[in-house]
């Protein structure tokens, strides 16, 4: 009976990942054909970064982040793109985002090919949609017309989950932008290709775990605890700038389904990710299912493209930039 209704409520989330909302009607498959001369506009983003892919793997995960930190505060609207005192680049959790380059890379090739016609939000999906791809993931489509905000980029909006996050936390925020648990897992999945940094992970997970000094989060596996602590990250601050994948290492810059075995194993390296598997938590199952069989290679890209259509801007609403780190005038 559990395994039937599981298969049944999986079949709801495909459903539900397919429905599209009344404020992305605007949007089209192929909304630049005929829009830039004889530019193929997804095309020339595909060759960027396919070139930038080519010297620099680790892009991947810069715009999945970047997407992610965009289209959860405000939409997918470009705001996270400014430059500014008070925006939300200089917001916290975005003082480490990166891919900002690429995408001015981009926006420029197309200027030169069609200036005004390809806006900055677009750019951000579709760069993302091809790293995944050259990373291994599952090619995918994503609809396009996606408009720029115009004159709206607050650092104060900026209030994302943060790396202690628990499932319950987690899922509210995914449940504003109109997500659900599910899109929530499979966004997490993100991480396959992640990494952090010791200063993310030193005091609440190795050595002083629920405030206590010296104590270790019993959630993560002894051995991956003793590794962190005595080669990674030793406890003296020297060792807070250092890398620590969110995936195993042989696998982190592949967009694979390892990143849910490691939970199984107990060695997610972020408590929000770990929390998943949790003892009781709703969402220990679906981490099973998207470890033990290969949904999610079709999963996840239909859960970026949702979360690519999350409170867009289309028609005659915001603009397109000139330049996408700072506002027309």
């Amino acid at each position: 009976m559990a395994h039937t209704a599981r298969a049944a409520f999986l079949l709801l989330v495909v459903v539900a990942l397919a429905v599209l909302g009344v404020a992305t009607a605007q949007l089209q498959d192929g909304f630049y054909k005929g829009r830039c001369g004889g530019n193929d506009v997804e095309a020339v983003v595909q060759s960027v970064v396919k070139a930038r892919f080519s010297r620099d793997p680790a892009i991947v995960a810069h715009l999945l982040r970047l997407q992610f930190h965009e289209c959860g505060v405000n939409g997918c609207d470009g705001g996270l793109l400014i430059d500014g005192p008070g925006t939300e680049k200089t917001a916290p959790p975005n003082l480490s985002v990166k891919g900002y380059d690429l995408i001015a890379d981009v926006k420029a090739e197309l200027e030169r090919r069609c200036p005004g016609v390809v806006s900055c939000s677009d750019i951000e999906i579709l760069t993302t949609r091809d790293a995944v791809r050259l990373a291994g993931g599952n090619a995918y489509t994503v609809r396009t017309g996606r408009r720029d905000s115009r004159r709206q980029s607050r650092a104060a909006d900026v209030n994302l989950p943060g790396p202690e996050s628990t499932v319950a936390q987690s899922t509210a925020f995914f449940g504003n932008l109109g997500l659900g648990q599910m899109d929530m897992v499979l966004l997490l999945g993100a991480h396959t290709v992640g990494v952090t940094h010791c200063s993310a992970i030193k005091s609440s997970r190795l050595y002083s775990y629920g405030g206590k000094a010296g104590a270790t989060d019993p959630s993560l596996d002894p051995y991956y605890a003793f590794v962190y602590k005595t080669y990674v990250c030793p406890n003296k601050p020297s060792s807070d700038g250092n890398v620590v994948f969110l995936d195993d290492q042989h696998s982190a810059l592949k967009v694979d389904n390892t990143f849910y075995k490691m939970l199984q194993r107990r060695r997610g390296v972020l408590s929000v990710d770990q929390n998943l598997y949790g003892h009781g938590a709703s969402t220990r199952w679906m981490v099973d299912m998207l470890a033990n069989t290969d949904n999610f290679s079709w999963l996840f890209p239909k859960a970026l493209v949702k979360l690519s259509e999350v409170n867009v801007l289309t028609g005659t609403q915001g603009e397109v930039r000139k330049v996408c780190n700072r506002f027309n005038y």
